[in-house]
């Protein structure tokens, strides 16, 4: 079974965020405890498993993302590594895919210049008072904190981005928070650098303690810095020590994410 290894939201190697994509050649799902495996054994932040659904549908490829711990909802760069193999088969129809997933279809299309956009559903940033322990969790102070839905992560503005930079956090008092991850995010201090936004993402309750480019963060991060920055196309820059950028673009209660994606390993999975 091919097995690929693809850095997404980069245009180079060893940079962006790395998932691991597995196209099934398979009428059904194998086990959820066999993808569940995979995942654990490859310890990347996300793994995705796709297969082909007949023609005709509303979508063309059924998509799932396990963590190394658990399966989640929604996931922005496995899909984009997704689309980006599917590219390089010569398998996206007409430049664009579809993908049945836990949270509706989701549609990528390929640029001939090999940029990559993902259209998902915004979450919304809902004021929410800041939680009891997240300032100390996190080791900074926190201006502002933010529901995110059905997305359910909990994002948090702090001073700038020196103080993004900086975090490090108590990965287990975050783990302890009822939520899927936490985004820490700050207006980038000098725009004319290439980026309106920085974040970074926490998720040790799903297996994952720091993510290095999170696509789905982004759907919430785009409404929150569009609203503030007054315009619906903007660049964010994800500070992890891998670093990547997400452009976003907000167009109703949609958020397209675009970046590139590069293949690192190509390979057979012995099972």
């Amino acid at each position: 079974m091919r097995l690929r290894v693809i850095d997404a939201f980069t245009d180079r190697p060893f940079s962006g965020n790395p998932a691991a994509v597995c196209l099934l050649d398979l009428p059904d799902w194998p086990q959820d405890t066999w993808m569940q495996q995979v995942a654990a054994e490859l310890n990347l932040s996300e793994t995705a498993f796709a297969r082909p659904l007949p023609p005709g549908g509303e979508a063309d490829w059924a998509l799932r993302w396990f963590t190394p711990a658990v399966e989640v909802d929604l996931c922005g760069h496995a899909t984009l590594a997704t689309a980006h193999a599917l590219h390089s088969d010569g398998s996206l129809p007409e430049g664009s895919v579809r993908f049945a997933t836990r949270s509706g279809v989701l549609t990528a299309q390929a640029a001939p210049d090999g940029v990559l956009t993902l259209d998902f559903p915004a979450s919304p940033a809902d004021p929410v008072p800041v939680p009891e322990g997240i300032a100390a969790a996190l080791g900074t102070a926190v201006l502002a904190a933010y529901d995110t839905g059905a997305l359910g992560d909990l994002l948090v503005e702090v001073a700038d981005e020196t103080a993004v930079r900086s975090l490090d956090p108590d990965l287990a008092a975050l783990a302890r928070l009822r939520v899927r991850g936490v985004v820490a995010t700050a207006a980038a201090d000098d725009p004319a650098a290439g980026y309106d936004f920085v974040s970074r993402f926490f998720a040790p309750a799903v297996g994952i303690p720091e993510d290095p480019v999170t696509g789905s963060a982004h759907t919430a991060l785009a409404p929150l810095w569009s609203a503030r920055l007054g315009r619906p196309d903007l660049v964010g820059l994800q500070a992890s020590a891998r670093s990547g950028l997400v452009r976003t673009r907000l167009r109703g209660d949609r958020v397209l994410l675009s970046g590139h994606a590069v293949t690192v390993l190509d390979g057979t999975l012995a099972l």
